[in-house]
């Protein structure tokens, strides 16, 4: 059984109690924390300050920490989440979430610094029914945490879900003839690949520090078990985003070849047109000398249309070689 409790308005508490158990795991998942949640975290926990002032910062840290104090554990973890777009709902981009946890004993702490919607469902599922927890069975915070962290790796299988739509998409535009929407949606995996990426590649390490927490309640050799199974998940994730990335890279010089073959295309055009009037211009500019007596056709009566005629000619002259050469 569960009993929840609204602290305030940013804090919320289940306590995860099993009546053959003598212990029981109070989580405490904390949104938006400020002045007044760290305040209360301090007076009840006694954390450290500096944990608690990283915590209250405003600014996600660049990397993963997990720091063991005397009797409690600090541990800061990035997920990714789905953000939509503001210009089109349907490119969606990767951002990094990160959350805080303190874990102790008979007591796990969350707290998210953006609304992540696989931790509020486990939240509510707790709070509802948490009789089907491995927790409950088990009654120790350290395998909430193992669940906890289940779910939101299970969350990132979504997320490559996503990107294998988007990227079977971007193949049927590739192929089309739209080069900037192509472009565009390349330059979005290329983006959420590499995100995604720097968001995961620390979690392994993590967890392994994770498989040798001392438990009072669960055998060690059960916890690394556990915690192994998150590794593994850890693994496949990465195995399947080096996929995801390899296909984008393919697709990614496929569009550039393809715009380097138009580009190409443009200025074989261009310069054609440029030689063919160029000499046509070098022939003008010799029948414009003034030589007197010298320069023949100048004095006839359709002088004009004569000259016209051998720049036509000679223009005629270039596109056929132009043709032979199959530059055209």
């Amino acid at each position: 059984m569960s009993k929840f409790k609204k602290i305030s308005k940013n804090i919320q508490q289940i306590t995860i109690t099993n009546p053959q158990k003598t212990n029981y795991i109070d989580w405490i998942n904390i949104n938006n924390a400020g002045k007044t949640e760290i305040e209360y975290l301090r007076k009840k926990y006694n954390f450290k300050l500096s944990r608690l002032a990283v915590s209250s910062a405003k600014s996600n840290s660049q990397r993963p920490i997990i720091a063991r104090e005397s009797d409690y554990i600090f541990i800061i973890l990035h997920f990714p989440i789905l953000a939509s777009s503001l210009d089109n709902q349907n490119n969606k981009r990767i951002m990094s979430a990160e959350i805080e946890f303190f874990i102790g004993h008979s007591f796990l702490i969350t707290m998210p610094n953006a609304p992540i919607e696989p931790l509020n469902y486990f939240f509510n599922l707790c709070k509802k029914d948490s009789g089907s927890l491995l927790s409950y069975e088990l009654g120790s915070s350290s395998i909430l945490l193992y669940e906890i962290l289940k779910k939101l790796l299970e969350y990132s299988y979504v997320i490559l879900d996503h990107n294998s739509l988007a990227i079977s998409h971007a193949e049927q535009i590739v192929l089309g003839e739209d080069q900037k929407k192509s472009a565009n949606l390349i330059l979005n995996l290329r983006h959420n690949l590499i995100n995604m990426r720097k968001i995961i590649q620390n979690h392994k390490n993590i967890i392994k520090q994770l498989m040798v927490m001392e438990s009072s309640i669960i055998a060690r050799e059960h916890l690394k078990k556990y915690y192994g199974e998150l590794i593994d998940q850890t693994k496949n994730i990465w195995e399947t985003l080096e996929n995801q990335r390899e296909m984008v890279e393919v697709l990614y010089a496929s569009c550039e070849s393809q715009s380097n073959y138009r580009l190409s295309s443009i200025m074989k055009t261009l310069t054609i047109f440029y030689v063919t009037f160029s000499s046509l211009s070098l022939i003008a500019a010799i029948f414009s000398i003034k030589a007197d007596h010298g320069m023949p056709f100048i004095n006839y009566q359709n002088s004009f249309w004569i000259i016209l005629s051998i720049m036509s000619a000679a223009g005629l002259a270039m596109l056929l070689l132009f043709k032979k050469k199959k530059w055209l």
